[in-house]
């Protein structure tokens, strides 16, 4: 399903409007007027990149610098995504955004869930995990402590809602074991997995039905295999009818079958196949190079 169906951006003569008006307003007039960063002004005309038609899985592919996740940025504010964790913006950001124009497919809206996840949401995600395990821990030696004491002690005579804790958790050690006690008192723990895993079962969780959703770079943390399982996962949600945006440098989400390319390294930027790609041929011609090793 094709929710998005083209994202246009300023261009040059656009951008330089953008800039002036800021100036003036920052200056107060056109010969005092300053901007102090232009950002994103000044990527996209250059590498004669204005327009970006989507298919169903379409992917960003460029070195650092080369502007996948500020396109990605940009289409989320345009769209009103959802997000979790902010973004580099910039005094211009907000006044380009709106010079930007979102098209959708005719009769198609922006469905409700749609979102952007970005390598900071799994790091925070990651760290959530394990700083909730290190509070549990914590809890569970205090409950230890506590469970024969308060289970054989005097029984807490209720006076006021400053004895309910003590009598509750009385009441409750009296009645369950005391691995019980501790879990009831405590939670458990999330399962630990490699950060990887973790990775990946942060998107197995938040991916899924009809939607919109764009992932800048979700490789981030994801061995080869996990990648592999990634790129299924993606093709999946493309068979639930969703619509995925992507920016990537991994040749094995690259690889996914009609996903549509834009380079954004070449000028003009072009749409590739993925085996174009120079990242991808430089990977093919350093194996290419060692053959004999893995046929020896």
């Amino acid at each position: 399903m094709i929710y998005l169906e083209r994202f246009i951006l300023p261009d040059m003569f656009e951008e330089q409007e953008l800039c002036i008006g800021r100036a003036v307003e920052n200056g107060g007039s056109l010969t005092t007027g300053y901007i102090d960063n232009i950002y994103p002004a000044g990527i996209f005309p250059g590498k004669g990149f204005s327009r970006a038609d989507f298919e169903d899985i379409t992917i960003f592919c460029g070195g650092n610098g080369s502007g996948k996740s500020t396109l990605l940025n940009l289409i989320a504010e345009r769209c009103s995504l959802e997000r979790l964790s902010p973004f580099n913006s910039s005094e211009l950001f907000g006044r380009y955004c709106g010079a930007c124009r979102a098209e959708l497919s005719e009769g198609a809206d922006i469905p409700v869930g749609s979102r952007i996840i970005t390598s900071d949401d799994v790091f925070e995600y990651m760290l959530s995990v394990r700083d909730n395990n290190d509070d549990i821990a914590e809890k569970i030696e205090e409950a230890k402590s506590r469970y024969f004491d308060i289970k054989f002690r005097e029984t807490i005579k209720f006076s006021g809602m400053q004895d309910y804790e003590d009598l509750h958790m009385q009441l409750l050690s009296r009645r369950k074991s005391r691995r019980q006690f501790i879990k009831e008192m405590t939670g458990s723990e999330s399962r630990l997995f490699s950060n990887g895993e973790t990775a990946l079962e942060f998107f197995s969780a938040r991916l899924g039905g009809s939607r919109l959703y764009l992932l800048d770079e979700p490789e981030n943390s994801l061995s080869p295999k996990l990648q592999m399982m990634l790129a299924g996962l993606i093709e999946d949600l493309r068979a639930e009818g969703s619509q995925i945006i992507m920016a990537t440098h991994s040749p094995f989400l690259l690889a996914i079958r009609g996903a549509k390319i834009y380079d954004l390294d070449s000028s003009p930027v072009d749409v590739k196949r993925w085996s174009e790609l120079e990242s991808v041929r430089t990977w093919f011609e350093f194996f290419e190079s060692r053959r004999d090793e893995f046929l020896g």
